[in-house]
């Protein structure tokens, strides 16, 4: 196995002075956002303000922007050239905060670069956006506190990390009760095979260190997440047929989920919830994920964990919220989580658009 230093100074070389741009990539991955469609105004009007320059180095796989951040405190894993820093400062507003982490220092130093820009860009008095060098799976020694943060979001790093146990932990750890890791990355539909980890370039697109996507619930669940909710899917596309050999059977596909950190001891409870119709870009229906969407003022019935998360987060005076019983009882059977497997929706989907509003409508199977 590859030692986790090995792989740290593989992806900075990779990062940081191979690609020039998102073009350089051998996937479709970043090409994915740039054709995402049904985004909220908002985040479409925040990301045309980014800097060219800014935008040109971006190499992320998704678009991780959940509604209601404004005067949010923001961890931005793996900030790369800032792109989605500077559009969630525009987004979290003056009042809130954003700090970017990225463990290589030429695309902290390159991103560094535009802090003024974008705050004059933004009216804001004061820049609301910091970039630290450091780790994502030691938040601590970078001076982030435990339960200091609102949202913690990423976008296609965490495949590049070889210790993913300990970045799920770290986010954790940041997020404040009620908080929310938000988040894009690349995944595989199987295990990936061993010899495919020691290759620099396959760990360099993501494709070596892909977690296969059932992985991801147990490791959320042990590190103490909420079960993860698939927001949107694309089949991603290996581009070169050395790679694509590489890869054999092992296919990938870029998925967004949101976790949420509950207060322990949280009661399960079944409830009735009414969305209130209140949160920006999202007047009529609020797209939860790809198998909740909230239509104003119409009550709909959610089992105990949603229930908790909507009561505990940023969303709860969103909602009316009506408990129906009793604590709700650990399941003696398995859970199936077909409706959260990434290729079902990408499948469904058929290209990389975010459609949670189609999906609402007939639930993955």
């Amino acid at each position: 196995m590859t030692s986790v230093d090995d792989v740290r100074e593989n992806v900075k070389k990779y990062y940081g002075g191979r690609l020039e741009s998102s073009c350089d990539l051998q996937t479709s991955a970043a090409s994915c956002t740039l054709s995402l469609g049904s985004v909220p105004r908002s985040v479409r009007d925040a990301l045309r303000l980014v800097h060219p320059e800014v935008t040109k180095r971006f190499f992320g796989c998704g678009l991780p922007f959940p509604a209601k951040l404004e005067g949010c405190r923001v961890l931005d894993l793996g900030s790369g050239s800032g792109r989605d820093c500077y559009a969630f400062s525009k987004l979290v507003g003056p009042s809130g905060h954003v700090m970017g982490i990225d463990m290589t220092e030429e695309l902290v130093t390159a991103s560094q670069q535009y802090i003024e820009y974008h705050q004059k860009k933004f009216d804001y008095k004061e820049p609301n956006v910091t970039f630290v060098q450091g780790y994502m799976e030691k938040l601590g020694e970078a001076g982030i506190q435990s339960g200091s943060v609102d949202v913690v979001l990423s976008n296609c790093v965490i495949c590049l990390c070889p210790d993913k146990r300990a970045v799920l932990q770290q986010a954790y750890n940041a997020l404040k009760e009620g908080g929310e890791l938000y988040f894009s990355d690349m995944y595989a539909s199987k295990v990936v095979p061993e010899h495919m980890k020691h290759d620099a370039v396959l760990w360099g697109e993501g494709m070596g260190g892909s977690l296969f996507w059932q992985d991801l619930i147990a490791l959320a669940n042990s590190v103490g997440f909420s079960t993860p909710h698939l927001v949107s899917a694309s089949h991603i596309v290996v581009h070169n047929n050395d790679l694509k050999a590489k890869a054999g059977d092992v296919s990938y596909t870029s998925g967004t989920y949101r976790l949420f950190k509950l207060p322990k001891h949280t009661v399960m409870s079944r409830a009735t919830v009414t969305y209130r119709g209140t949160v920006e870009d999202f007047p009529d229906q609020l797209d939860f994920d790809s198998s909740n969407c909230f239509k104003k003022d119409v009550a709909v019935e959610v089992n105990g964990e949603m229930a908790a998360i909507l009561q505990t987060s940023r969303f709860f005076p969103d909602f009316e919220i009506e408990v129906l019983d009793e604590p709700e009882s650990i399941p003696e059977s398995t859970p199936q989580y077909c409706h959260i497997n990434p290729f079902l929706l990408a499948d469904k989907l058929g290209s990389c658009v975010q459609q949670c509003s189609k999906t609402s409508k007939e639930r993955v199977k």
